[in-house]
């Protein structure tokens, strides 16, 4: 009867072990967090600020002008809230490895890395291709569904929570898709809201 509580253990150990060298559990509910608080910190700057919420696909004043400032300062801060969200997720990951005594940068970091990678990088060139043609309607829906992909796609190498999250994500792109005037609340909810209330359930639930 010992032997076999004793193997029993062994095999639950080894799934264990196998587990955690297949997948990436340095992700921090904290990154989350905070990415959620910039996102939202950047909407409200996008509409109160710069009165950036477009109402249809296509934008005529910058189809017409070439140029927009509010546009242009939109933008600016659209790529702000990115380096922010990823310098917090890495440096934050880096620290719960280090303290989980594990690699950061280890062969499965670098798996899910590529799996979220070509996703990003066609929705981005995308993304940059209708700017130019002044579809700024089109930013937000596509980024949030790019973006639900990505994180789709990373949680068969990290959390099984990434997975609901990239559908909710996906699922909010093509409703302000179809809506194009609540397409800022959507982008907000979906890299703001939903960043803050899945962070809050990773720390509770895997760092508490």
């Amino acid at each position: 009867m010992k032997k076999e509580k004793d193997y029993l253990r062994d095999i639950t150990e080894i799934r264990h072990l196998m587990e955690r060298s297949s997948r990436f559990y340095s992700l921090s509910g904290s990154a989350g967090i905070l990415a959620g608080c910039y996102a939202l910190i950047g909407a409200f700057l996008a509409y109160w600020l710069f009165d950036f919420n477009p109402t249809s696909v296509t934008d005529p004043d910058l189809l017409s002008e070439g140029s927009s400032p509010n546009l242009a300062k939109t933008l600016m801060t659209a790529v702000l809230v990115l380096v922010l969200a990823v310098g917090s997720t890495v440096f934050l990951s880096y620290q719960k490895a280090s303290k989980r005594k594990e690699t950061a940068w280890s062969p499965t970091a670098r798996r899910l890395v590529l799996q979220m990678a070509v996703p990003l990088t066609a929705g981005g060139l995308l993304l940059l291709l209708l700017l130019g043609k002044g579809m700024t309607g089109l930013l937000a829906p596509l980024s949030l569904i790019f973006y639900g992909l990505a994180i789709f796609n990373a949680g068969h190498a990290a959390f099984n929570e990434l997975k609901p999250l990239g559908l909710l994500q996906v699922g909010l792109g093509l409703f302000c898709a179809h809506f194009i005037p609540y397409g800022l609340l959507c982008w907000a909810i979906g890299f703001g809201l939903l960043h803050i209330l899945f962070g809050l359930y990773m720390h509770v639930t895997y760092e508490k």
